[in-house]
């Protein structure tokens, strides 16, 4: 095992991307998405995806010298359009017009158009809650969840992500979750680990329960709620679903194609965010400090994203380590 330190994955992952032709300040943002991932623990959405980022450099499936576009279609509505490049930069060029727009309105919308994945909703929302605003996102993925009772794929695993701040310039609260029981990508690494899924992940093509990863991959994910059928879930899916593609000008899930492909159409996704002022409230501190107060009465319950320290340090295979810094060799 080797022992990395957060920034040299940054770094190695910024060269990479370099190499495989991104301009050097969408690497930049980029490779701090994936150097949060890393240290957080977030190995899906960290440097489990920077060969499939460099191959779809290549083969263009993924643009990374584009300028996104930024317009501010009304006083409280924010697009960006990537122009069929990383979700990051594209954001990064969005979020100060979206912030003056909430402050301006006490609400605003960010909507980012004709992206790549962007992989950790997280990352996004807790920039919107370290600028002193609540942070809501939102996106859609390549179709793996069946609906309740059927087995025909329609939407992804659709995440949402919340994000809300101390006051200090801090996080007071913040999740990032699929609306299926479990992420796509946890399924992915059971396979290639040759391990099997706990039952009530997913269920095969034919709509029985499965342990099998392989079988899961050709059958459907199951909606949070999962006991109960999946509709609770399944609906913040559909609604994360409408919202990504209907308000950004990106794709639905069913015609999105295998994110890590190396060649194809690009992702063409959209990611949605709702950005709110807490200070349009005089209670908002109030019933937030009220609320964690009676979270945190028991001991080892806390609030969502508290309690979490990034690591400075993290250990990584040493083969794994090799083939990354082959990506970024010159």
């Amino acid at each position: 095992m080797a022992e990395k330190s957060i920034d040299e994955i940054r770094d190695v992952t910024r060269a990479a991307l370099v190499r495989h032709g991104a301009a050097d300040w969408v690497a930049g943002h980029v490779a701090d998405a994936v150097a949060k991932a890393e240290s957080v623990g977030n190995k899906i959405c960290g440097l489990y995806y920077l060969e499939s980022y460099c191959q779809q450099l290549e083969s263009g499936r993924v643009r990374g010298d584009v300028e996104p576009v930024v317009e501010r279609l009304r006083p409280g509505a924010v697009h960006v359009d990537a122009r069929f490049g990383f979700a990051q930069p594209a954001f990064a060029r969005g979020l100060p017009e979206a912030l003056d727009a909430a402050r301006e309105c006490g609400v605003a919308s960010l909507a980012v158009g004709h992206a790549h994945t962007c992989t950790s909703l997280g990352y996004f929302t807790e920039q919107i809650a370290r600028a002193g605003l609540i942070g809501l996102g939102l996106t859609n993925a390549s179709p793996i969840v069946a609906p309740p009772g059927g087995k025909t794929r329609v939407i992804g695993t659709n995440p949402i992500a919340f994000a809300v701040p101390d006051g200090a310039g801090g996080i007071a609260m913040m999740f990032d979750q699929s609306t299926t029981t479990v992420a796509l990508g946890k399924i992915t690494m059971a396979k290639a680990a040759g391990e099997p899924i706990p039952e009530g992940w997913a269920i095969d093509r034919d709509g029985a329960p499965t342990t099998d990863p392989a079988a899961a991959l050709e059958g459907s994910l199951v909606s949070l709620g999962g006991m109960d059928g999946g509709y609770k879930g399944w609906g913040f899916g559909l609604m994360a679903e409408l919202l990504a593609a209907g308000m950004t000008g990106g794709v639905a899930s069913v015609d999105v194609r295998p994110l890590k492909a190396p060649e194809g159409p690009p992702h063409d996704l959209g990611q949605y965010y709702l950005l709110i002022d807490p200070d349009t409230s005089t209670d908002f501190a109030a019933r937030l400090a009220q609320v964690a107060e009676a979270v945190g009465a028991d001991a080892g319950a806390r609030m969502p994203g508290q309690g979490k320290t990034p690591m400075e340090k993290i250990e990584i295979e040493d083969g794994f380590w090799s083939q990354i810094e082959a990506l970024a060799r010159d």
